[in-house]
């Protein structure tokens, strides 16, 4: 009988895939409920506002000749308006279908057997996952328990293409624009300074861009600009890098749609800077209260928080949270075994947490401070 059409297992006599792909551990994304499912989300640091009214407006103006044609090969629309607002030239911008694509470019341009991907750890897990299909070795420099960036070993690593993400992920930790711009002048190879927290910390990398010609900013709208559904990022980088990094990418790797409505919300600065200040002074207040229940939380400048529990017992306290239909970050292995990773949400889902958190833990009730 037809195993396609009976469902019975049957014996795969050989592999189709190369070795890498047979050996890899995929990269993991965080829980995604059923829609319409009653749970608090603070997984997957998502932005918990609506986008910009403009952006949605665009989505409705949707011209059916754009869903039948191939969109323009670098999404011009969007291109140009990110040089709009960052006052740059155009020609240093290429948008992406999200910045996952976009890593997965310089990643497949810059490395391969021999040509190693350098980034301290722990950090994106995908960065390692992209390093190992490309063939190419990675090295993982550690960070220390405060995630001070170990400028010196990611140098001394020598890698054709070293990535730190600023603020970093899981620890929302950052570093200086001076440090960052010593770690690019001892570099041989590519730096990528993957922003895509960037928005809710205090400063950005974009000038070493001008002053260091191995620079390349990722971004993100996916947090910021609360269009992670949409898929849509972009790199800053000179010209000669983007030119390099055009041969790599898809032929129309951003849908039309994906550039209408992306120029719309970039474009609308002032309703991502309400939002920015929402979310940060809800990362403030919820700092004060985890730490008032005994936990430790690492320092963030981003949309989430790194957090350990009082008595380090991560993986019992995420379990009993997602028992509740609370939805929090746990990644199992060390140095963050120990640890939570915890996106900011409304006023009202923290609240919730908080309460939950203190019976899990014992601490009593807890508010927002």
């Amino acid at each position: 009988m037809d195993p396609l059409t009976t469902g019975r297992s049957y014996i795969r006599l050989v592999s189709f895939f190369r070795n890498a792909i047979e050996t890899l551990e995929p990269y993991t994304p965080g829980d995604q409920p059923a829609p319409g499912s009653r749970t608090i989300k603070l997984n997957t640091n998502e932005n918990p506002y609506p986008p910009s009214p403009h952006a949605l407006d665009a989505l409705r103006q949707v011209n059916p000749d754009q869903l039948r044609r191939y969109p323009r090969s670098r999404g011009d629309e969007f291109r140009e308006a990110v040089a709009e607002v960052l006052a740059l030239d155009q020609t240093w911008v290429l948008p992406g279908n999200g910045s996952d694509e976009l890593l997965t470019v310089l990643i497949r341009s810059v490395t391969g057997p021999g040509r190693p991907l350098v980034y301290p750890t722990p950090t994106y897990v995908l960065y390692s996952t992209l390093a190992e299909i490309q063939g190419a070795p990675a090295i993982e420099v550690p960070f220390d328990d405060n995630f001070a960036l170990p400028v010196e070993l990611l140098q001394a690593a020598r890698g054709t293409l070293t990535i730190v993400a600023n603020p970093n992920s899981p620890s929302g930790t950052t570093t200086r624009i001076e440090r960052l711009s010593i770690l690019a002048a001892g570099l041989k190879g590519l730096l990528v300074i993957d922003e895509a927290y960037v928005a809710f910390a205090d400063d950005d990398a974009l000038s070493l861009v001008q002053h260091h010609p191995n620079v390349v900013i990722l971004r993100t709208l996916s947090k910021s600009h609360s269009l992670a559904g949409l898929r849509l990022g972009f790199v800053v980088a000179q010209p000669e890098v983007i030119e390099g990094l055009v041969k790599v990418k898809d032929s129309y790797n951003v849908g039309a749609v994906a550039a209408q409505v992306g120029a719309a919300a970039i474009r609308d600065v002032d309703h991502t800077r309400r939002t920015i200040a929402k979310i940060r002074e809800s990362r403030r207040r919820l700092t004060v209260a985890l730490e008032t229940m005994g936990c430790r939380v690492w320092p963030s400048q981003a949309n989430f928080l790194l957090i350990r529990p009082p008595d380090g017992d991560a993986k019992q306290v995420y379990r009993k949270l997602g028992s509740r239909g609370i939805l929090v970050r746990y990644f199992g292995k060390q140095p963050l075994s120990d640890k939570l990773r915890i996106t900011i949400g409304t006023d009202e889902e923290q609240a919730v947490l908080l309460e939950s958190l203190a019976e899990i833990l014992s601490g009593g009730p807890a508010a927002i401070g």
